[in-house]
């Protein structure tokens, strides 16, 4: 196909420091547009893809220049078709009407446990029709079938596509064709030679690939190469007749985001107090006005989550039939995801990945136990998906212990190379926004967990340089003398009421420092000499959040958490009843304190 990929690699499959793992991995392998390995995970991206460049050509294709018209094809597996992540984001594009979208399902009727009959009987090709989908049906072993199928779904103006192309898993394998044991596992050398007898094909080399097969795809190579050199002319005659989408298609492409970015999100919400997702609402008008590749919505709970831009329209079903005209329906920012949580995840993804879009989506956080898969692919892939998660603690209140996140914390913080911000007042909350959309040392996405109750506004000493919040854990507020004999560390709303417990500490003689911990990722990052200059193992180091402790040990001597789900009451007497005013926290401390200070 072109790519840098020698037959040596395939020698290599799923062995250590080859290209060819297991399953296709971003940035790993050449050609690989996304990490597909958990099965639906790449249908949900390619909606995301395909929706991505409906949105882009909305914004820059024009009746002379069709910059962005591709179609995204699919090829998936009965495996794909059982997964609720696929039916979800299948859902979402045959409402949308997304006609970029052709999904080649192969049918072969086996899965790893034998034959699909053991698990699974509907009528898929029904079951998408309804959706909103063009369905087709071919014998997938007949390439002039399969090709009039595909000329069909292009020709599609109204519908995404879905070819039900039946298959024998294994074709001309001897005795195992058609069966599971083909599924994962080698054939094995005498069902090779068998296979290879009943094609007429050589016996060696082992690896063989057919002249005619290898002229076939130099030809489409040099096609392709002619494509895009004709692409590149065409852009360079749009940019001349479009000066002023210019360099709105460099920020979209290039990712860019404005150098002050942090301090103009802190000015939007400068004095302001309030939930941190409300403050995040202000933040996230004003982020959108400066990066205009910013888009996303919510898994239906914008009026809860506040995530809507505000000045933009909302994603409807297409209006145009054209794939390539732009279509008015894709020109706003707002994604309405419906309730479908893993495929809003996988879609998100799937936005980043069509090259144009800085994507965010958002819920509670405890949904996002129904998408930790698509946040875990954000992190293995390094994708700059942004998970916005509100209602983070029992103080969601009356909604009882299934809407009170108490492990979801800890449960994203896991994930590696996910950044999890848990901001304490309008600064930090603007300060996680904007490494967020900056990521400063690299791509990754990031979860931010945000209250449904009011927060109100850290004291820090003047000059505080909010830069200091991007190493993860800050001094807030020094101890009077230059070695506290305690650390207080909170996270989120934990924050103000600590500051209360501080004054109370000082009042009584004790050397305190206040300690925000907005992100462990970022601190974990630091210098050795920067985490023991701020948690010095000489101090009694205490964490106050409402969540699970016991990870938190690692850090500190004690730890002030929440073992147990919440209760169906207001959140300020679920805050009483745990012991989580200033006042009891004041209490716990002391208690613990007294016998050692």
């Amino acid at each position: 196909s072109g790519y840098d990929l020698p037959l040596e690699e395939l020698r290599q499959f799923r062995q250590w420091s080859s290209r060819t793992p297991g399953h296709p991995e971003y940035g790993l392998t050449p050609g690989v547009e996304c990490t597909t390995g958990p099965l639906g995970a790449g249908f949900g991206n390619a909606v995301g893809i395909a929706l991505g460049l409906k949105m882009a050509a909305s914004r820059f294709n024009s009746t002379e220049h069709a910059m962005v018209d591709a179609c995204v094809y699919i090829l998936c597996s009965d495996g794909d078709m059982q997964e609720g992540v696929c039916a979800e984001s299948a859902s979402l594009a045959g409402h949308l009407k997304l006609n970029n979208v052709i999904a080649v399902y192969d049918q072969n009727r086996i899965t790893i446990g034998g034959e699909i009959d053991l698990s699974m009987s509907e009528d898929v090709g029904k079951r998408f029709e309804a959706y909103g989908w063009y369905v087709q049906y071919c014998d997938g072993h007949d390439h002039e079938e399969l090709e009039t199928c595909l000329r069909n779904a292009k020709d599609q103006c109204r519908h995404p596509s879905l070819i039900v192309a039946q298959t024998i898993i294994g074709k001309g394998a001897p005795t195992m064709a058609g069966t599971a044991a083909t599924h994962g596992s080698p054939l094995g050398i005498e069902e090779v030679r068998r296979a290879k007898e009943v094609l007429g094909w050589p016996l060696e080399p082992l690896f063989y690939i057919p002249q005619e097969v290898r002229l076939v795809f130099a030809q489409r190579t040099d096609e392709t190469r002619h494509l895009y050199q004709q692409w590149q002319e065409q852009h360079k005659q749009w940019k001349r007749d479009h000066p002023d989408l210019t360099e709105q298609w460099r920020f979209h492409t290039e990712k860019q985001t404005p150098g002050n970015l942090l301090e103009k999100l802190i000015a939007a919400v400068e004095g302001v107090e309030g939930p941190t997702r409300k403050l995040s609402q202000n933040i996230i008008q004003e982020a959108a006005r400066l990066i205009p590749q910013m888009t996303g919505g919510s898994g239906d709970l914008e009026p809860s989550t506040l995530t809507l831009i505000k000045a933009e329209a909302s994603i409807t079903p297409a209006s145009l039939k054209s794939r390539h005209m732009p279509d008015p329906s894709f020109s706003g920012r707002n994604i309405h995801f419906g309730i479908r949580e893993h495929g809003m995840g996988s879609v998100s993804n799937g936005l980043y990945l069509s090259g144009f879009w800085l994507p965010f989506c958002a819920t509670f956080v405890v949904f996002s136990d129904y998408m930790r898969p698509s946040v875990r692919l954000a992190a293995i892939s390094g994708l700059p998906t942004i998970f916005v998660y509100t209602h983070d603690s029992f103080w969601v209140g009356e909604d009882g212990p299934t809407h009170q996140p108490i492990e979801q914390a800890w449960a994203l913080r896991v994930i590696p190379n996910l950044y999890v911000w848990r901001p304490a007042d309008a600064v930090e909350t603007a300060a996680a926004w904007a490494h967020a959309l900056q990521r400063p040392g690299g791509n990754h996405p990031s979860a931010l967990l945000l209250t449904r109750q009011g927060v109100r506004n850290l004291e820090r000493p003047p000059g505080f340089n909010p830069k200091e919040i991007w190493k993860g854990g800050y001094i807030v507020l020094e101890a009077v003398n230059a070695k506290p004999q305690v650390i207080l560390i909170s996270t989120g709303s934990e924050g103000g009421p600590v500051q209360e417990v501080r004054t109370h500490l000082v009042n009584k003689g004790i050397s305190v420092r206040h300690v925000s911990m907005p992100c462990l990722e970022l601190f974990k990052g630091q210098s050795k000499e920067y985490q023991n200059y701020l948690l010095p193992p000489t101090s009694k180091k205490i964490i106050i959040e409402a969540g699970v402790s016991g990870p938190w040990y690692q850090y500190a001597d004690h730890v002030i958490g929440q073992e147990s789900y919440g209760h169906s009451a207001p959140g300020e007497v679920i805050a009483e009843k745990f012991g989580f005013t200033a006042e009891h926290l004041t209490r716990k401390i002391s208690n613990y304190l007294d016998p050692l200070i």
